[in-house]
């Protein structure tokens, strides 16, 4: 197998211990060779014990496996469908740019929230939120610091400002797998979703697509819904500049790489992309992964959950090393406190840290 025993174990102590302290119901990780496929790590959090399943006598822990509301026997890095957040807005930024939609260094003056007025009555308004007021950003900024209003105005549009549009945002979606299982050898992989207006119309009985729906979209959230392991398959693609490569968790042979798809974007699409995210850690959103035993590249997400928004799924994807990319990963720490800072970057960091002294073979 390429999984690495000793990164897989680590990397499960790592979430337990942050899911723990910090009140996340469970969570996924993967880490991926970007040229051949290969998984050094396949994470689900929490996870059954096989042999005590195998034996039968712990009938208690068996009976809390299948019914305790943590969800023991979901494989969450390959069934596990969930809102990808910020982790998106790469995929947005690389249609916005193929597209011809921005040029990247166009800048925008944020201030926290972009304000529509209401077409049909002026003294109406409706307010999208940011995370924070992001000042001026262009496109390598507003990835660095995942400015929601930037990628508003690129997904939807606003003033004189075109918008990618909603079925574009699909499309690009759509091309980096982020809607179709990745065919992996493993039972019960699940498939993303992309929201639509026909999606819509089908699952909210008959309403229209609004223009929010598509601001919602350009940020990851609304009906957004994907697994790890497509999320950790486009970063490949990402990282490797344009190969969407088959997972695997065999040890394989050059000639067994099944490379599903060559995405055929010019040079430029890539650099801005990758120095965006590499921005992302040495003065952006995700500076805790700054750290000194290999450069990485990453984007950060923490996408919203539910009417109240009390909770979120804590993410982060990437891929190291930066100047000759490797690996590509994904984390994902599932449903915690929205107060909370801490969480997919922190299990990353800690297994990074880890690696260095550990495995640096693979960081090399």
């Amino acid at each position: 197998m390429s999984i690495d025993y000793r990164i897989q174990t680590k990397l499960y102590e790592f979430m337990d211990q942050i899911a723990t302290e910090r009140g996340f119901a469970g969570g996924a990780a993967a880490i991926m060779d970007i040229e051949t496929g290969e998984l050094l790590a396949l994470v689900s959090y929490p996870d059954y014990n096989s042999n005590t399943l195998a034996k039968g006598h712990d009938t208690e822990t068996i009976k809390k496996y299948f019914t305790d509301d943590h969800n023991y026997m979901l494989n969450r890095s390959i069934s596990g469908l969930y809102t990808p957040g910020s982790t998106f807005k790469p995929f947005v930024a690389i249609g916005a740019l193929a597209e011809k939609i921005i040029d990247p260094r166009k800048e925008f003056v944020t201030d926290g929230e972009l304000v529509v007025p209401n077409p049909y009555d002026k003294t109406q308004k409706t307010v999208f939120k940011d995370w924070k007021n992001n000042g001026v950003v262009d496109m390598r900024r507003a990835i660095a610091v995942s400015c929601n209003v930037y990628f508003y105005i690129i997904g939807g549009g606003f003033g004189s400002q075109s918008g990618l549009g909603i079925e574009k945002i699909g499309e690009y979606a759509k091309i980096f797998g982020l809607d179709s299982k990745t065919d992996i050898d493993l039972f019960g992989e699940a498939e993303g979703s992309i929201p639509s207006p026909e999606w819509k119309a089908e699952n909210f009985d008959g309403e229209p697509w609004r223009l929010g729906d598509t601001y919602h979209t350009s940020i990851g959230q609304y009906g957004v819904q994907i697994t790890p392991l497509e999320l950790v398959r486009a970063y490949t693609a990402i990282a490797n500049s344009g190969k969407m490569i088959k997972p695997t968790i065999l040890k394989i042979t050059p000639e067994q790489v099944i490379v599903q798809k060559n995405i055929s974007l010019d040079s430029s699409i890539w650099k801005v992309i990758h120095e965006g995210m590499r921005q992302t850690v040495t003065d952006g959103s995700t500076q805790s992964l700054n750290t000194p035993g290999v450069e990485v590249a990453a984007k950060s997400g923490s996408a919203e959950l539910g009417i109240s928004k009390a909770n979120v799924n804590s993410w982060i994807a990437g891929y190291w090393p930066y100047g000759n990319p490797r690996y590509s990963f994904v984390v994902v720490m599932e449903r915690g406190p929205r107060d909370n800072i801490i969480g997919g970057a922190a299990v990353m960091r800690q297994l990074l840290d880890w690696m260095t002294e550990n495995t640096p073979e693979y960081l090399k």
